[in-house]
């Protein structure tokens, strides 16, 4: 099938509260505007600087989201027109997204990722701190970056018991954490669920996925 048809028959499988990031890593500007023209507009990359060479050379109105390991000397090159940032797994991390977004006047949303695999390679905070840092005096002076929500990565397994258990703990310690933030928080987002998993991410609460190599092919074969 082709990119528009992927798009097609994955937007129409999700339920209407969940939303699709378009996972467009290592994808050319070409295949990213096949989806874009199929009606995608939020895509998501995971090295800074491949990010930053497309959205120059794309439409304005789309929506970036980074979504692998943030370096926080590499925030400076994205705080302009980044959308959501999920990968944010430590407070230092924070206190540079606001330090760049406040030099261009805006406010950056975030995501606290959090560690829910087994596996070492996995970043990722715990809950208690997580809890720790929605609690903290120093994050309410941090005026441009709101923290929208959480992001967790499941074990890569053929396991689904274990890949279920993961989100469902991703979930929980959401529904924690969402205890701790006024009722009209924004804090609404668990970015969970990739191409092979989505559908038990969905199952267990996620309200956004990742999706790429469904939409746009393998990026490459072992």
């Amino acid at each position: 099938m082709s990119i528009p048809e992927n798009l097609h028959y994955i937007k129409s499988s999700l339920p209407e509260q969940v939303t699709l990031v378009a996972v467009s890593k290592t994808k050319s500007v070409n295949e990213i505007m096949e989806a874009y023209d199929a009606g995608q507009r939020i895509f998501g990359e995971n090295k800074i600087q491949e990010m930053v060479d497309k959205e120059a050379q794309m439409p304005k109105d789309i929506e970036w989201h980074m979504i692998g390991h943030v370096q926080r000397n590499k925030v400076k090159y994205m705080a302009e027109f980044v959308s959501l940032i999920h990968g944010v797994d430590n407070f230092k991390l924070l206190k540079e997204i606001n330090k760049q977004a406040k030099k261009h006047h805006r406010t950056i949303n975030c995501l606290l990722q959090i560690k829910i695999a087994d596996e070492d390679s996995k970043f990722g905070m715990t809950a208690k701190e997580a809890q720790d840092i929605l609690q903290s005096d120093e994050l309410s002076e941090l005026n441009n970056v709101a923290v929208v929500g959480v992001m967790g990565m499941a074990t890569f397994t053929e396991n689904t018991q274990q890949v279920e258990d993961e989100f469902k703990r991703l979930k929980m310690i959401f529904d924690d954490l969402s205890n701790l933030e006024p009722k009209d928080s924004k804090f609404k987002i668990i970015s969970m669920g990739m191409s092979g998993d989505y559908q038990i991410a969905i199952s267990c609460g996620s309200t956004l996925v990742r999706i790429g190599s469904s939409i746009f092919g393998e990026r490459n074969y072992k």
